[in-house]
């Protein structure tokens, strides 16, 4: 049985389907959205990246990475994404418990001065949670493109949950399709009520890096160099300190205009 591993084996056919269908079907939105993001860097703006729980990990994701570069901003609220306790302080309650809360994401924005050039990236599978939702509003009344990753599969088989009836698709203006069924997971084992093998952060993670990619080719094409985060972990090698110096400078600078 262990070396069979049938579970592992599905999973897999099953995840590598949905990254072949994502190339087959998402290239359009992907590049729509790259040009959003290198229109925005090339002309001094930052591109946000929001996402609450475990989509949270698609902002890490795209900032700081090795081979991330400076003009996006991981947008982390802690207090949705630290649930690694599960219970007791910290838990996964609360967390969920504030992705229902109306009101709390314009909270978040208020913290922030936003420039001309600024756009968001907002990252939810379901696409429908109040804090999302209302996020969604708050940058498109601030005049910002919004891009959205999101499984319209779940998006549109689910009711809204916030007041307005709205949902994250109404408001974006670029929607990639992480291709996740409703409920994320795929993979049915008998014996097991729910479904395991969430697919979301798979999928995520490679839109993620296709816009980051592409962005990255629209910028250069621009004439506009992206300063790159390298590895560090080449002990030892000067290039990369030095670059690693640069990369800093470079985030620093990209952040000015949200403290003037």
């Amino acid at each position: 049985m262990e070396t069979q591993a049938t579970a592992a084996r599905e999973y897999h056919r099953r995840i590598m389907a949905l990254l072949e269908k994502i190339e087959a079907t998402q290239m359009e939105a992907i590049a729509r959205a790259a040009e959003i993001c290198a229109r925005s860097i090339a002309e001094g703006g930052l591109v946000f990246v929001f996402g609450a729980g475990h989509s949270r990990i698609m902002a890490e994701e795209m900032m700081p990475r090795q081979g991330c570069f400076a003009g996006f901003f991981a947008l982390v609220e802690q207090a949705l994404s630290n649930h690694s306790s599960v219970v007791g302080a910290n838990g996964l309650r609360a967390a969920l418990y504030l992705e229902k809360c109306e009101g709390y994401a314009e909270e978040i924005l208020k913290s922030f001065r936003f420039g001309p050039h600024d756009a968001f990236l907002i990252v939810s599978t379901s696409g429908i949670r109040p804090v999302i939702v209302e996020m969604a509003a708050g940058v498109k009344r601030r005049g910002m493109p919004l891009v959205a990753i999101v499984s319209r599969a779940h998006s549109e088989s689910s009711p809204p949950a916030h007041s307005s009836g709205k949902k994250l698709i109404d408001y974006a203006d670029v929607v990639v399709d992480n291709l996740c069924p409703p409920g994320d997971c795929v993979l049915e084992l008998e014996g097991l009520a729910w479904r395991t093998g969430p697919a979301s952060t798979v999928t995520g993670a490679m839109i993620v890096n296709m816009i980051r990619s592409e962005t990255a080719a629209r910028l250069l094409a621009r004439g506009h160099t992206p300063v790159l985060l390298p590895s560090h972990q080449f002990v030892g090698n000067l290039d990369a300190e030095e670059q690693l110096e640069r990369f800093y400078e470079a985030y620093r600078k990209s952040l000015a205009h949200l403290y003037r």
